[in-house]
């Protein structure tokens, strides 16, 4: 169906239904592959130009036996103009009970009155557009609603596949476009709001949020939120479980299921002090508290920025803080992401390049320069591998991904070459510069969200101009609208992986037994270099010997348990196919198991024990961890 069509199909079903003025369904995302609006949202049906949210209060009850939020969510409203009658909010799967709608004045509430809406017909990868009818200036607007055991932001675990083995668990995911599986709102980062929610609960369980969290509140099964900060949607986020806190510095601190709780708060122990150091560089922190929720293994990613409560795998619990860099990025977005946002999913680099930039800054404060070093070598090998694995257009820092589901928009192209551009930038007019220039950047634009062009104009405004000599804006649009990066581009060195990649070379040309690699003090990042720069095929002796050696198959670091599991599917070696398989069965964390799976598909042998072991592990798998793996396990459809 085309677009013109599709139109008039829709404002035909509105006039039967007695709801008109839909003037903006032209806002929905299309496939079409017209000239690009950079200011405008291609993954979300809201009319954001006529009426936009700016505060939601929630009341929901979560049901676990039946696998179902249900309650309802109140949305305030403001008008951009005096036209709108119509008010089209995103949601995915949503069963609308009913709508109503009142005006607020200044004496008094009116009272509530049942609204006309539609939900639209599904898009697969943006769900149904709800429009509501809008008249007599009405302000607020009420949905009552209940999700779908099968919500794309929700994952329900059963007692078995959590830490305690007693109760369940429920946490959300809300980036890119997920927020709208368990709340109908105007699901776009350009819209920001604040939020209120009550959340009903067993008993013995602990609700939390992206907001202000007590962890004293009585668990009587009603929990109150307040998130005073306006946020854009996909930051909404929500767990319950049977949740334990404990302090790790006056502002941060940790919940988790009591079997972690002291091991997660040992090993992210230095978070106040990343809290601190970050605000010397780059200003206040504007949040109140940080805190950390560590979740299941079966959570999709290494962390998730919800403000004021970061959510966090238990992979990076490593028991030597060699991976807290995830913590250091999951706080480094409460200045760049969380406060200064992303417009649009194109332009998700001014999310996480700058944020992994400041990943960088805050590892090398707290812990020095060498593992500085090391960490951004290792970050532009994983950049090398996107370029050389990413198709040609989605190389670009303003990547187009109108027509697909915006999560295509995540590999490391953003995160590493955003980083990449800043680094340069840095290394031209020198650090003192350029973090004066990113604080001044921090402040003007916070709790704001912007596109790509609107960021050029500024940095070629308060930068390029004032150092003529050293910055060009062509040389940056180069950067963010070209392929690739410019083989000119900074280059980061260590000593210390020289000095590994010497004996590595040696090792392999036989002049040097394992038992000899000095390796009692590598750190997980040489362990990394080391393995991660093996040749793909090794000889079956040689498999062997480094397993024997280095125990490498029992790692109980999961980073380095992963680079050698996927040794061992390039060189057939069986010895590791059982841990192996429970590796794949206990983790969910998709950076971790995609190259995995992706590997076994490659032969016959490897596919069929993909297959087996993911038809066991599917299940405890997130809904976009099941997403991806079903992509690629099942090519041809299951």
């Amino acid at each position: 169906m085309t677009f013109s069509r599709l139109f008039i199909v829709v404002i035909f079903l509105f006039s039967i239904t007695g709801i008109s003025g839909l003037a903006n369904v032209s806002n929905a995302a299309s496939s079409h592959k017209g000239k690009l609006q950079p200011e405008k949202d291609y993954h979300s049906f809201a009319n954001t130009d006529e009426v936009i949210l700016t505060h939601i209060d929630l009341d929901l009850a979560v049901d676990f036996d039946k696998k179902q939020m249900r309650g309802h969510a109140v949305m305030s409203l403001k008008y951009l103009t005096d036209k709108a009658e119509t008010l089209v909010l995103d949601t995915r799967a949503l069963n609308i009970e009913k709508v109503e709608v009142r005006k607020k004045t200044e004496a008094k509430q009116g009272k509530w009155k049942k609204a006309k809406f539609l939900l639209r017909k599904a898009d697969p990868a943006l769900g149904s557009a709800l429009a509501i009818a809008l008249k007599d200036g009405v302000d607020e607007v009420k949905v009552h609603y209940s999700t779908s055991p099968e919500a794309s932001g929700l994952q329900w675990l059963t007692p078995a596949q959590t830490a305690g083995k007693k109760h369940p668990f429920l946490f959300s995911q809300a980036q890119a476009i997920h927020a709208r599986s368990f709340i109908p709102l105007q699901d776009t980062p350009q819209v920001r709001v604040t939020y209120n929610a009550t959340i009903r609960t067993p008993k013995a369980l602990r609700a939390v949020m992206s907001a202000e969290n007590d962890p004293e509140a009585e668990r009587n099964g009603v929990y109150t939120f307040k998130m005073p900060q306006a946020i854009p949607s996909y930051l909404i986020a929500i767990a319950v479980g049977d949740l334990e806190f404990k302090a790790m510095g006056k502002r941060t601190g940790v919940y988790a299921e009591a079997e972690i709780l002291n091991a997660a708060a040992a090993e992210f122990a230095d978070t106040e002090s990343m809290l601190e150091e970050t605000e010397k560089k780059f200003g206040p922190y504007s949040w109140g508290r940080y805190d950390l929720l560590i979740l299941p293994p079966s959570f999709p990613f290494g962390g998730m920025e919800n403000p004021r409560l970061s959510f966090i795998t238990p992979t990076v619990i490593a028991g030597d803080k060699s991976l807290v860099a995830l913590i250091a990025h999951e706080l480094a977005h409460s200045w760049s992401g969380n406060t200064v946002t992303n417009a649009t999913w194109r332009d998700l680099w001014l999310n996480e390049g700058f944020t992994t930039y400041l990943t960088y800054r805050i590892m090398e404060i707290i812990y020095g320069e060498r593992r500085f070093k090391m960490e951004s070598v290792l970050g532009y090998q994983d950049l090398e591998a996107a370029v050389a694995s990413v198709k040609e257009d989605d190389q670009r820092l303003a990547v187009d991904v109108r027509g697909r589901d915006p999560d295509d928009a995540f590999s490391n192209i953003p995160y590493e070459k955003g980083s990449l551009l800043l680094t340069e930038i840095e290394h031209k007019i020198g650090r003192e510069a350029f973090d004066e220039f990113l604080k001044t950047y921090f402040a003007k634009y916070q709790f704001q969200s912007l596109h790509t062009e609107e960021f050029l104009d500024y940095l070629n405004t308060h930068l390029i101009k004032r150092y003529p000599d050293k910055l060009s804006l062509d040389r940056v649009k180069q950067w963010v609208y070209e392929s690739g990066f410019p083989a000119d581009a900074p280059k980061p060195q260590s000593d210390a992986f020289t000095i590994i990649e010497d004996k590595r070379e040696r090792w392999l040309a036989g002049g040097l037994i394992a038992r000899k690699i000095r390796h009692g003090e590598w750190t997980v990042h040489e362990w990394l270099f080391f393995l991660n720069n093996l040749p793909e095929q090794l000889s079956a002796s040689q498999m062997a010997e480094l397993d024997r050696v280095f125990e490498l198959t029992e790692s109980k670091n999961n980073e380095i348990a992963h680079s050698w599991l996927l040794i061992a599917i390039r060189n057939d070696y069986q010895p590791a196919y059982p841990r192996l398989e429970k590796y794949l069965v206990e983790i969910g964390r998709r950076k971790l198991i995609t190259p995995l799976y992706d590997a076994l598909m490659k032969t016959k042998k490897g596919a069929v024990f993909a297959k087996r072991v993911y038809k066991k592990a599917r299940p405890g798998y997130h809904p976009l961890a099941q997403g991806t793996m079903d992509k690629i396990v099942y090519p041809e459809g299951k």
